[in-house]
């Protein structure tokens, strides 16, 4: 399946839930967000559909994602009915890791192909100031199971000004002695993260630089997404960078976003979405709802428009990455 300049839309990112058991400072306000009900939810039956007719047009590869895809009950089930889908060839699960551990051996037997974990620090006052809560605790014990476990890790780390600069060499050493791809992910200006600083992508190459010597591209892919990676001497794994808005990757981009209430969108920044909730709910048979699919893509715009600052804030500044599914 193709968008309508050219890019080959092969990998859809599928939110289960926008609930989080996390409220982190750059996603949420600090009272939280209203939650979408339940039964305006897709079932995992609905969400199951979709991939299938999604699949039968090229899509191969599914992120899990939410809000905290692990709060929603009956996850696992869901992941092993993907991994069956004629045509998906790669699964994958992002989580804050809160609760991983309990369900890791459920999502081993359930054929998960990686794991992307969201951890902004290793400092415990800082993770509780971050996320305000605590659990830094069973997170990292939930980063060492899947280590232990063998299943392929990504950590994903959102450097922000005054807050989190002094982890980002720490985390980096993830990457040292073992298979682990730690990234770098710019901070988005939507919701709250609209009113905060990022740390720019230079900064912290540089950082990196100093702490670890020359880092040398890396040509090869890594999972699914934009990253660009990089190798240094003694680095079993590598350091990644994402950073859609200093250095745009949307020529490239191969993603649908579907939302846990059933909004396909063709772009995070993108205003436009096709509602597969209305569709299924309305009788659709599958080629109706390959049909969504396809003028989804064809609605994906030529850029996002982060770049841009007038009237910005009046268009994203009240999202939030778990009602979009980040």
């Amino acid at each position: 399946m193709q968008d309508g300049f050219g890019r080959t839309i092969d990998y859809l990112r599928v939110s289960v839930t926008d609930k989080c058991n996390l409220r982190c400072i750059y996603c949420m306000p600090p009272g939280g967000v209203e939650w979408v009900p339940h039964r305006e939810m897709l079932t995992f039956e609905e969400l199951l559909r979709i991939c299938a007719s999604a699949a039968g047009l090229g899509i191969s590869k599914v992120k899990v994602t939410g809000g905290e895809p692990l709060v929603r009950r009956g996850l696992t089930g869901f992941i092993r009915a993907l991994k069956r889908t004629e045509g998906i060839g790669s699964v994958t699960l992002t989580t804050n890791a809160l609760v991983l551990g309990d369900f890791l051996e459920e999502l081993t037997g359930a054929g998960i192909d990686a794991v992307n974990v969201s951890l902004d620090t290793l400092n415990e006052d800082v993770f509780r100031y971050i996320t305000r809560t605590d659990g830094f605790g069973k997170v990292m014990r939930s980063v060492n199971m899947v280590r232990e476990a063998g299943i392929p890790l990504k950590i994903n780390c959102v450097p922000m000004r005054g807050v989190n600069e002094d982890d980002i060499v720490p985390l980096a050493e993830f990457a040292r002695h073992e298979r682990t791809a730690v990234r770098f992910i710019e901070l988005m200006p939507l919701g709250p993260g609209a009113n905060m600083e990022a740390v720019s992508e230079a900064e912290i190459f540089e950082l990196l630089r100093r702490a670890f010597g020359e880092l040398r591209p890396f040509d090869g892919r890594l999972g699914n997404g934009p990253a660009s990676y990089y190798s240094a001497a003694g680095f079993a794994g590598k350091i990644g960078f994402i950073s859609a808005v200093s250095h745009g990757f949307c020529g490239a981009c191969n993603r649908l976003r579907l939302t846990g209430a059933g909004l396909l969108r063709p772009c995070l920044a993108s205003d436009a979405a096709v509602d597969m909730k209305a569709v299924l709910r309305g009788g659709g048979d599958e080629g109706a709802i390959a049909g969504a699919l396809r003028t989804a893509a064809m609605l994906k715009p030529v850029r996002h428009d982060f770049h841009q600052t007038d009237g910005y804030n009046k268009r994203h500044g009240k999202k939030n990455m778990s009602g979009i599914g980040g």
